[in-house]
């Protein structure tokens, strides 16, 4: 890969994040989820638990994560384990640039 396509591809994930949390209904639970998942890998109950979000909102917004290529899993089922993509760890800085001037402020609101 050049390096011409590592900058499109690195502008083009931090689109889809600032589309995905700051330009997006439910992009202040994707957030939250992000900043959990980048502190350690958890399932669906763990998320629910420690941000208290529903259940089945937690679950519908890592659907979309994963979608989006913000996160991926493994196992299965109930214990089925969310990561952030290798990509988004290594343009981490864009999530936080984004987190810190627009999904912080949401939680003041």
């Amino acid at each position: 890969m050049n390096s011409l396509s590592k900058v499109c591809l690195m502008d083009s994930l931090k689109n889809v994040l600032y589309w995905l949390i700051a330009n997006s209904l439910g992009g202040f639970n994707r957030g939250k989820l992000l900043e959990e998942l980048f502190i350690k890998p958890q399932n669906a109950n763990e998320l629910s638990k420690n941000l208290e979000i529903e259940y089945k909102t937690v679950r519908y917004h890592l659907k979309v994560l994963e979608e989006n290529g913000m996160i991926t899993s493994v196992g299965g089922g109930y214990g089925k384990t969310y990561f952030p993509t290798e990509n988004l760890v290594a343009n981490k800085q864009h999530f936080t640039e984004i987190w810190d001037k627009i999904g912080k402020k949401s939680n003041k609101e």
